[in-house]
């Protein structure tokens, strides 16, 4: 095998809390994630020069050691000593810096790929440890589907899948930085909020009941990023106004999704946001349920 296709899924968070700041510096969480269907697509390559190549579609992504997905492809590519070198061609549509794990699940499936191209025979759960050297999203993507994550979002459980819905997916015309968000999340002040239920959206999960888990859905970062960006609740309110059973901010934002019952209710929706022109990208899907790449 000389070349091979992937596609790299974008994620959405059903739930996000953030239980306390860790001694080392990081956040223990408590979320749901949901792989939907839309994606990057990436192209493999093997070549004889011994180096990695990036190239991607849009200018200012870095093409070296700055990208998870160079940093995945070396990781794997120095572990097993593989000769020759590596070409990896990325078309991104994922927003960048929008809280939808772009970056990490790009990476992810250029673990998966190199472990097929090169025959090294690492299981889903070996790629998943690797993974989560290059951050704590890549152990996700690489599982995918709907999922439990805790620690510092690297400890996964398969959850009931998400029932069938509609998803509109709307990033305005800003970048919000995780690190902003993360470290002005004052953890003392947690304690005074109201927390996310997980747990009611995991019961709603499992009672296969889309209405009350889009009531459930709650994320603990939006009390940061709303404040900062305050456009992000003007395009939930014109969801909720158009029909959506529940919007929210994936991740630490800007993206919001809302999710809707009925197709032609989540189309009427994206007119209206479009009208609104609230948001720069507008994008109608569905979730990916099935535990593949």
């Amino acid at each position: 095998m000389d070349k091979i296709q992937l596609k790299a899924l974008a994620k959405i968070n059903l739930g996000l809390d953030v239980l306390r700041r860790r001694e080392d510096g990081y956040h223990e969480v408590k979320m749901i994630m949901q792989t939907i269907s839309f994606y990057d697509e990436l192209m493999l390559k093997k070549i004889k020069k011994p180096e990695i190549q990036l190239r991607t579609n849009l200018p200012y992504l870095p093409t070296n050691e700055n990208n998870l997905a160079y940093q995945a492809a070396k990781l794997l590519m120095e572990e097993y000593q593989i000769p020759g070198g590596l070409l990896i061609q990325l078309e991104k549509k994922i927003p960048v810096a929008a809280g939808m794990a772009g970056g990490s699940s790009d990476a992810a499936a250029v673990l998966w790929g190199v472990n097929q191209m090169y025959h090294l025979g690492l299981s889903r759960k070996e790629l998943m440890e690797r993974g989560v050297r290059l951050g704590a999203d890549v152990p996700y993507c690489i599982l995918r589907g709907t999922a439990l994550a805790e620690g510092i979002g690297e400890k996964l459980k398969t959850l009931p899948p998400m029932p069938k819905c509609y998803l509109l997916i709307a990033k305005p015309g800003i970048s919000v930085s995780t690190k902003f968000v993360y470290e002005n999340l004052h953890v003392n002040e947690l304690e005074a909020k109201k927390h996310p239920d997980v747990d009611a959206m995991i019961t709603a999960l499992r009672q296969k009941d889309l209405a009350l888990l889009s009531a459930r859905m709650g994320n603990i970062l939006e009390l940061v990023t709303i404040p900062a960006h305050p456009v992000i609740d003007k395009i939930k309110q014109e969801m909720q106004k158009a029909g959506a059973l529940g919007a929210m901010m994936s991740g630490s934002g800007p993206t919001v999704f809302g999710i809707f019952d009925t197709q032609p209710k989540a189309r009427k929706a994206y007119r209206a946001l479009r009208a609104s022109q609230l948001a720069k990208q507008l994008y109608l899907t569905v979730p990916y349920n099935v535990h593949r790449v």
